[in-house]
């Protein structure tokens, strides 16, 4: 009831503006009918009608008015009116701040404080960001020199961060302004990546290609007429074009995965007879180093969602491993495990040596491209240093996942865990 009335009461409000800023036409109007009306002997019925229509006439509003009013009955009806800068702020999802003339903070939303802590109201900025370039920003946007403006702020602690920071002010002549931190540091660290990707790429393929050239200038001048010489430097040549050769066909499927990290396979694959595929295949690999494969699976069938030209990889790669940097061991182990309990159900599947293990330090960044504990060594056993990551990108599209236990002296294990559904 009390809307009904305080509506009623803004309408009666609105007619009567309106009556009053058309008063001087209303009576002219007036005078102009008395006056036809006492010369020309028009009835009085024609004369009231007449009247009355200048009436409603000046109280009809007009179209601004009436767009107007339209306009802020939508306003008020969405709720916009009641919506403060705070809820906003709290809409958005990077950190924003904002803050008045005096460099003071005025407020912040929660990504704010989860970002930068220790903020409260009244802190002065240009003492929480001592960085130049956030100097620079805040007296460039308080001096009113730009209107808006973008800076690139490092936050080094508790873990390094980039933002892309821009500055403007709200509103107008509110004396408040507004810093948005838009976090970079996971782009900044795909650049990084991909620069060090290609370098690794060059210097690796550089290598052979240099050993090429200079074999060949040899043959070309003091060994063309050694036919030891010869046979010995073609050998040579012939090896690196074999590595320079694994190495672009390892690009490539690491480049096809990329391009299709979020692709589910959907087919069932026999998971025992994929494995032992993969023994089978390395078997001579396993007796060329001295090594006995020990099988250790569970009993009846084991079928997982997946692709089996990529899970046949993932095994290939970890047992050729196993092979080639655990022999000293003599011995490795397959085993295939369902693991029921949790809330991760699935098929455990070990490959386990008994080799001189990895050190810990290695294990975080052993699934990196081109990363490799001892280069030496995995050059000489033909490797890229590209298979752990091509693993690790196979199981992800599998929605799937890499665990690594190892201990010097003792062996590693490797354990792929893949969801049963």
């Amino acid at each position: 009831m009390a809307e009904t009335g305080a509506g009623q009461d803004s309408r009666g409000q609105a007619l009567a503006a309106r009556l009053r800023r058309n008063r001087w036409l209303l009576a002219a109007a007036f005078v102009a009918v008395i006056a036809v009306y006492s010369f020309d002997g028009a009835s009085i019925y024609v004369l009231l009608p007449a009247l009355a229509l200048l009436a409603a006439a000046a109280m009809v509003p007009a179209d601004a008015e009436r767009r107007s009013t339209d306009t802020g009955a939508a306003i008020e009806a969405s709720g916009l009116q009641r919506l403060s800068g705070e809820y906003l702020a709290a809409a958005v999802a990077d950190p924003l701040i904002i803050f008045d003339h005096s460099a003071a903070m005025v407020h912040a939303n929660a990504a704010a404080f989860a970002a930068f802590g220790g903020l409260a109201p009244g802190m002065s900025l240009a003492l929480k960001f001592r960085a130049p370039e956030m100097q620079a920003l805040l007296d460039g946007i308080l001096s009113g020199e730009v209107a808006a403006d973008v800076v690139d702020y490092t936050e080094k602690l508790p873990v390094e961060r980039t933002y892309r920071v821009s500055a403007s002010t709200v509103g107008h002549a509110t004396g408040l302004y507004v810093l948005v931190f838009k976090d970079q540091s996971e782009t900044r660290r795909i650049d990084r990546m991909r620069a060090d990707f290609i370098a690794n790429a060059s210097h690796e393929l550089r290598t052979p290609l240099a050993s090429i050239a200079g074999f060949i200038e040899t043959l070309r001048g003091p060994a063309r007429n050694d036919p030891a010489a010869r046979d010995q430097f073609l050998q040579i040549m012939q090896n690196q074009t074999g590595r320079m050769a694994r190495l672009i066909d390892d690009l490539l499927s690491l480049s096809r995965l990329e391009m299709k990290p979020y692709l589910r396979p959907g087919t069932a694959v026999d998971l025992r007879q994929t494995i032992d595929s993969v023994i089978d295949s390395l078997g001579p690999l396993a007796s060329e180093n001295g090594i006995i494969i020990e099988r250790d699976f569970i009993d009846g069938p084991v079928s997982v969602p997946g692709d089996r030209d990529e899970l046949f990889q993932v095994f290939e790669n970890l047992l050729e491993n196993a092979c080639k940097y655990g022999q000293s061991g003599g011995r490795v182990t397959v085993s295939i495990a369902r693991v029921e309990d949790g809330q991760d159900p699935g098929i455990d599947v070990t490959i386990r040596d008994y080799g001189p293990g990895i050190a810990e330090e290695h294990i975080p960044r052993i699934t990196e491209r081109f990363y490799r504990v001892d280069v030496e060594n995995s050059r000489t056993q033909k490797g890229t240093g590209l298979g752990l990551s091509i693993v690790k990108h196979i199981l992800s599209r599998h929605n799937a996942r890499l665990s690594i236990k190892s201990e010097v002296g003792k062996g590693a294990a490797f354990t792929v865990h893949l969801p049963a559904r």
